[in-house]
């Protein structure tokens, strides 16, 4: 293990943001360092779970306006919140200073960069966002989740570590993937996350409507719904016979995915990373209006390495959607083998290999000789 060292995590409060640095401060305090956090004031609910020493604020703005008075306003927060951000670093004196995206990164990122630290971001997708594409040519290192290897601007400085997993996904992966035989139940999985689901309240009981009786008849379903769309969902899914669970959040959403023959969902980052880490066939289907269409670029790395279908939502009519879940149903073969390729792709040590790119920054070492002693 390396010295001792002090980190400060910098992130926007999300919990996409949030959840990776979290848990590689996790990882980090148990290697014996110390972890201070830099965020905006949305972080606030996360208190008490982040294992920093200490949780700052420091101002910034989101640069998204055309108005030329609007972006004089945000330039203006982002100078003041580098100005405070530097204050922070000659206080605290950190050892390297890493970012995991959103706009409240970008103030702590360029105070270190300007104080000749080491830095480093990690991107989730597999497009990067805007704060870390202004950061990315001012950092010692790229920690990828989805990037692609070997490609674009900064390729010598990027490092595909993936992205972190909850503890309930590593469980969740230890469960072998079982495939259902003709006539034996079949378990389908849909989730959409809080700006898909409402696609999938109306396409999936279509979907089923239109399955052969036999095909049917197997289907023992779980599906997240809006709470405004549950009880229709419910409804529809009774009509047709189907043995369904349909709520708007499931607590054991990880067990369910590692006890599915078939996922079907949306592709932000962190879901096909647990897709990939658990092992299970899915559908995709990217959410159309994501920024910068991140969530299309990480289903098609999954589906690159034979891990899952993808489709675009425009193109998944009722019937469409149908026939994809009945040729994976008579199938099962097929379904293993995608289930053995997206775990495969998978990064169950994620956060592992994070923590060991952080301590190699801080102590002078770059991405490509950490790749050369890692390989």
């Amino acid at each position: 293990m390396s010295a001792r060292k002090l980190f400060l995590l910098s992130a926007g409060g999300t919990g996409g943001h949030l959840f990776p640095a979290q848990a590689l401060a996790h990882e980090l305090v148990a290697r014996g360092h110390k972890v201070h956090l830099v965020t905006d004031s949305r972080a606030e609910r996360f208190a008490g779970t982040f294992p920093a020493l200490e949780t700052h604020v420091v101002r910034s703005a989101t640069i998204g306006s055309k108005n030329p008075i609007k972006i004089a306003r945000a330039l203006w927060a982002l100078f003041k919140g580098v100005r405070e951000a530097g204050a922070l670093i000659r206080k605290i004196r950190p050892d390297a200073v890493i970012g995991f995206g959103g706009y409240p990164t970008i103030p702590p990122l360029l105070a270190a960069t300007n104080a000749g630290l080491p830095t480093m971001i990690h991107e989730q997708n597999a497009v990067m966002g805007r704060a870390n594409k202004a950061l990315a040519s001012r950092v010692k290192a790229i920690a990828g989740g989805f990037l692609p290897e070997g490609k674009g601007a900064h390729a010598h400085k990027t490092v595909i570590t993936g992205n972190p997993v909850r503890p309930e996904v590593l469980a969740a992966a230890a469960i072998p993937y079982t495939p259902s035989m003709e006539g034996e139940p079949f378990r389908l999985v849909v989730f959409g996350g809080s700006q898909g689901a409402q696609f999938f309240s109306d396409a999936i009981p279509s979907a089923i409507a239109l399955l052969p009786d036999p095909l049917r008849t197997r289907l023992e379903l779980t599906q997240q719904a809006r709470t405004e769309d549950e009880e229709h969902v419910r409804a529809r899914l009774e009509e047709l016979g189907i043995k369904a669970e349909v709520s708007p959040f499931f607590t054991d959403m990880a067990e369910r995915i590692g006890a599915a023959h078939l996922v079907i969902s949306r592709s932000g980052a962190s879901t096909v990373s647990e897709i990939a880490v658990i092992g299970r066939s899915a559908i995709l289907v990217p959410y159309p209006h994501a920024l910068d269409h991140d969530q299309a670029a990480n289903a098609a790395a999954l589906m690159a390495k034979g891990g899952a279908s993808v489709i675009k939502q425009s193109e998944l009519s009722a019937q469409v959607l149908s026939d994809m879940i009945a040729d994976r149903m008579n199938d099962p073969a097929g379904l293993s083998a995608t289930a053995a390729a997206a775990q495969a792709t998978g990064k169950p040590d994620a956060a592992r290999l994070l923590a060991n790119l952080a301590e190699a920054i801080s102590e002078g070492i770059g991405p490509e000789q950490f790749r050369s002693t890692s390989a």
